[in-house]
Parts: structure tokens; C-alpha cells; sequence
């Protein structure tokens, strides 16, 4: 794999301290021509020790170029303290779904894990851990961050899915017109094979996943986001995705957002909204404290006098299912 890189450029917010954003473009033998990617730095980098990683990953028509959007809000986010200092990264994908095609002629997933990580890692000051390494999402970007933790949460600390482009079936086979106007077959066949191949969708489709394997989504903090309005109906695949990991005890955060459509001045919002839950994975809130465990005493006093049983205490599963 190869990179170029360009100048940083500063990022202005207003009456705060800014980050700078530098461009740089790699190639791979894993997908096709060069792909730019756009890193966020903010003003803490290089001070101290390495920061937290996050990839950002655009929606479909969108670039690397998407970050720019939501740079003065993170900067002024940072310097609030609303979330902890962290490097961003968004590659540009084109309509690739971040999948591996079927036929092998283009494996973005690949790129993303086997590529982009590792260079990142080994250029930029910061944590290879896998409990500082983060992605999420929005729109396709959301689907392909879903997809990628769900496949490889050995390497993500948490992931963050905004309205993402979820279908709410497990089977290609029973998707309709909801679907189907937004992501008609000829689009995703050159992903999925002519005619669409269903086990390999399957296999790639992040609710199919849970469903299958539950278990593996434990350890992995999970956060789903979507608008109640979304004009790609998306909040349909959201809400099954999020009752598929509510059945399955599995933990996460699910926001439906109240007023809240695909595209508009939403996003930004709900993007700080998502770093905070990351940030929280950064830094864990200290909610657990003595007043909650009195409480839960005497809560677990009331459950044993009534035959109900006591369930053991673990943030990862929903409790009393």
C-alpha cells in the first residue's frame, strides 16, 4: 500500500481553539484507484499520549471530504469538555457499502481492516487498542460501520450507527417497495452478485448477524440512532435492528429522535450526540454510585420477598429479559 499526503490545514471555530484537518491518499491492492482520507487532529494531539481513534464513515454520493461538516462543532464539543480529545478519520468509499464485492474485484472491508487501520496506526499518534479504536457512521456509513464491528468486534471499542441504511428483513428475499426504492437491485448487485446471491447478503447484513450470533456483540458497545421522520424509512430498519439486540439481552443505545429526517441540520447534533456515547466508552461516567447500590439493596430485598429472582449486575446485557 502506498499514501501521499498533503498539507494540514487549520480549522477555525468560533472563539475556540482549532483542530486541524490534513488530507492524505493511500492505495491498496484491495479496491480500486486512490482513496483520499481526510484526518482530524485536535488541539491536544501530539501533547501527551496517544489519542483515541475514531473512523468516521461518509454516506452514499458523500467523500472524505463529509468531516469538514462537522469539524467546528466537534472542536467546539472538545473544548467544552463534552467529549474527550480524539483523531478522526474518514476515508472516501464511493457507493461502496464497505463491503468485500462478492466477485472479489473490489474488498473494501478488507481495506478498511487489513490498510487503513494499520496505516493510521503506524503515522498518526494514536492508541492501537482496541478499547481506544472506534467507528461509526452515518447512512451508509452507519450500515458499514454496523457491519464492521459486527464482523470484527475484536478491533472496535465501540461502535456508532446513525440512521443507518439497514434493511428491517433477515432475507433479501422478503424485502418491498420501502426497500427497494432507495436500494433497487442494480445498485447493490456488483456487491452482492447477479442475481443477488442471499447467503452471501445474509452474511453481511449487520441485524441477519446479530441474529445469528448474538454473543459475539457482548463485549461491544453499540449505538443506533435514527429519525422518526427519515425519508428513506430508515427508522424501520433501526427499530428491527434495536428489537433484534433488545430479544438477544444484548446492550446498546437506541435513540429515536423525535422531529428528525435523513439529511438537515440534524445530523450534526446527533453526530455530538454519538461521540458523547463514545467518549463515554473513553472515559465511563461514574453513575454507579453509593446511592444506587443502597438502592438496588433494598430493590433486591423486595425481589427475593416476592420469589422474583436477583439477577447478577453486568453492563452489557439488558436486564430482565
Amino acid at each position: 500500500m502506498a499514501a501521499m499526503a498533503s498539507m494540514p490545514a487549520s480549522v477555525h471555530a468560533e472563539g475556540k481553539v482549532a483542530g486541524k484537518v490534513r488530507s492524505v491518499t493511500l492505495r491498496s491492492a484491495n479496491v480500486p484507484g486512490d482513496v483520499p482520507v481526510s484526518i482530524y487532529t485536535p488541539p491536544a494531539y501530539g501533547q501527551g499520549r496517544p489519542l483515541p481513534l475514531m473512523l468516521l464513515l461518509h454516506g452514499g454520493n458523500g467523500s472524505d471530504q463529509d468531516l469538514l461538516r462537522f469539524v467546528p462543532a466537534i472542536d467546539a464539543a472538545i473544548a467544552d469538555g463534552r467529549i474527550p480529545p480524539v483523531v478522526i478519520a474518514t476515508p472516501g468509499a464511493r457507493r461502496s457499502l464497505y463491503m468485500d464485492f462478492k466477485d472479489g474485484s473490489q474488498r473494501w472491508e478488507t481495506f478498511i481492516i487489513s490498510d487503513l487501520l494499520p496505516h493510521l496506526r503506524d503515522t498518526l499518534a494514536v492508541s492501537a487498542e482496541r478499547r481506544d479504536s472506534f467507528v461509526g457512521g452515518y447512512s451508509m456509513g452507519g450500515l458499514g460501520s454496523l457491519r464492521l464491528a459486527f464482523k470484527h468486534p475484536e478491533v472496535f471499542g465501540a461502535v456508532a450507527g446513525l440512521e443507518p441504511a439497514v434493511e428491517p428483513v433477515l432475507s433479501w428475499s422478503d424485502a418491498g417497495p420501502r426497500v427497494k426504492f432507495w436500494r433497487p437491485e442494480k445498485v447493490i448487485e456488483p456487491m452482492f452478485g447477479s442475481p443477488i446471491d442471499l447467503e452471501y447478503w445474509a452474511a453481511n447484513h449487520p441485524p441477519t448477524i446479530a441474529k445469528r450470533d448474538p454473543g459475539r456483540l457482548t463485549d461491544l458497545p453499540i449505538y443506533i440512532d435514527v429519525g422518526d421522520q427519515d425519508m428513506l424509512y430508515l427508522n424501520q430498519g433501526a427499530e428491527f435492528l434495536h428489537r433484534i439486540l433488545f430479544d438477544a439481552g444484548v446492550g446498546h443505545e437506541y435513540r429515536l429522535v423525535h422531529g428528525a429526517d435523513h439529511v438537515g441540520p440534524s445530523l450534526v447534533p446527533r453526530l455530538l450526540d454519538a461521540m458523547e456515547f463514545i467518549g463515554r466508552q473513553i472515559r465511563p461516567p461514574g453513575w454507579i454510585d453509593e446511592t444506587v447500590l443502597k438502592t438496588r439493596a433494598v430493590y433486591d430485598d423486595k425481589k427475593r420477598a416476592a420469589g422474583v429472582p436477583v439477577e447478577p449486575v453486568d453492563p452489557r446485557r439488558i436486564r430482565g429479559l
